[in-house]
C-alpha cells in the first residue's frame, strides 16, 4: 500500500486559491481607495498593495515546499489491523505482557585474535528461552544501554550483547565505521546458538542506531538470514553504511536493505531527525512494494534515544513508546522464533 501524496490537481486547487484570495484582496484595496478618501483609508490600501501580497507569495511558497516534500520520496504505510486491538476496544482487556526477573552475567568469546566481552541477560531460573543477539549502537554497552537489553530479558528471552568497541578498543560514539566490527558480531551469533539454555536453531537480532547497519550486514552480507536469524528488529537504525559520502547518507540507503528476506520491524520517533529518517522510511517502503513483511513504527512526540534516554532529561513520551515499543517486539520476535 503506497502512502497517499498529493497529486497534480490537488496541487492546481491549491494554485487558484492562493489567486483567489489574491483577488479578493485586491477588490478589498479598492474598497479602502474609495471610502472618502481618508488617510485610514490610505493606510489600508498601502496595506493591502504591500504586506499582504508579499504575505500571499510567502504562502504560496510555503505551500510549494510542502508539495514537493510531500512527493519527496515514497513513505511506507502502517495498516491498522497491525496496531488496533479488539479486546481492548470491545471488552476494555488489556494484555498482560510477560515479566521475569533478570539475572545477569559477563562473559567473553572470541573473534579471530579478539576477544570480545559480552552481556548475557535472561530469565533468573532455569527453563529454556528464545534467543535475541542485541547489537548496540555509537554510545556502545553503557549503563544505559545495558538496562534497555535487561528490559528485554524480562519479556522472557535469552538475550546475548557483545560489547563490540571494548573488544577492538575503540572509544565511544566512532565517527567511522571499523568494518572488522561485523566478523565480531558475526561470531556472536554462533556463540549464542550454541547454548544449551535457548529453545530453537534461530535467533532474532535487536538493534539501535548504528547496531542497525550491523545486524543488517550480518544478516545478508554474511548470509546468517538463510541459516541462523529469523528476523530483524532496530529502533531507528542507520540504515547506510557510516563511511558513505554525505548524499550518500541522506538520499540513499544501504543496498543490502533490499536484500533482507525475513521479517522486519523498525521503530523511529516523528521527532527522528530527516538524514536518518528519509533513509528508514525509504528502505521499508521498498521492501513493502517488494512484498515483503516489513513494518514500521512512528511514535508521535519522540526522537532519538526514547528507549534509553536517562530521567533526567526523559518525557513521559519517550516512556510510553519504549514502553510499546519493547512489548511490540517482543510479541514479534516470539511469532517469528516459533515458525517452522
Amino acid at each position: 500500500m503506497r502512502p497517499v501524496v498529493l497529486s497534480r490537481i490537488h496541487h492546481m486547487s491549491a494554485v487558484r486559491r492562493v489567486l483567489q484570495i489574491r483577488e479578493e484582496s485586491h477588490l478589498m484595496r479598492q474598497v479602502f481607495m474609495h471610502s472618502s478618501g481618508s488617510l485610514c483609508g490610505r493606510q489600508a490600501a498601502n496595506l493591502f498593495s504591500g504586506v499582504v501580497p508579499r504575505m500571499l507569495m510567502l504562502g504560496f511558497g510555503l505551500l510549494f515546499a510542502g508539495l514537493v516534500q510531500a512527493q519527496d520520496y515514497a513513505r511506507p504505510s502502517l495498516d491498522a489491523s497491525q496496531w488496533w486491538d479488539e479486546d481492548w476496544w470491545e471488552r476494555g482487556q488489556l494484555p498482560v505482557p510477560e515479566n521475569h526477573q533478570v539475572r545477569l552475567q559477563w562473559t567473553a568469546y572470541t573473534s579471530g585474535d579478539i576477544e570480545v566481552p559480552a552481556l548475557v541477560a535472561r530469565p533468573d531460573d532455569e527453563a529454556r528461552y528464545p534467543a535475541v543477539l542485541f547489537v548496540h549502537g555509537r554510545r556502545g554497552l553503557d549503563d544505559l544501554v545495558q538496562r534497555h537489553v535487561t528490559r528485554l530479558a524480562a519479556r522472557g528471552f535469552v538475550v546475548l550483547a557483545p560489547d563490540l568497541f571494548s573488544g577492538r578498543f575503540i572509544e565511544k560514539f566512532p565517527i567511522g565505521h571499523d568494518y572488522q566490527l561485523e566478523g565480531d558480531l558475526n561470531a556472536g551469533v554462533d556463540v549464542l546458538l550454541a547454548r544449551d539454555d535457548i529453545l530453537g536453531d534461530r535467533l532474532c537480532l535487536y538493534s539501535h542506531t548504528r547496531g542497525g547497519y550491523l545486524a543488517l550486514k550480518v544478516a545478508v552480507s554474511h548470509e546468517r538470514q538463510a541459516d541462523a536469524v529469523a528476523c530483524y528488529v532496530s529502533y531507528y537504525p542507520h540504515m547506510q553504511d557510516p563511511n558513505a559520502p554525505e548524499p550518500m547518507q541522506v538520499y540513499r540507503y544501504a543496498p543490502e536493505a533490499d536484500a533482507l528476506q525475513i521479517p522486519v520491524l523498525v521503530f523511529i520517533g516523528d521527532e527522528e531527525q530527516y538524514q536518518r529518517r528519509r533513509g528508514i522510511e525509504m528502505a521499508i517502503a521498498s521492501l513493502q512494494e517488494k512484498g515483503r513483511d516489513a513494518t514500521l513504527f512512528i511514535y508521535p512526540g519522540v526522537g532519538r534515544g526514547f528507549d534509553f534516554r536517562p530521567n533526567v532529561v526523559r518525557t513521559f513520551a519517550d516512556d510510553l513508546a519504549a514502553k510499546d515499543a519493547v512489548q511490540r517486539a517482543a510479541a514479534f520476535m516470539l511469532r517469528q522464533l516459533k515458525a517452522p
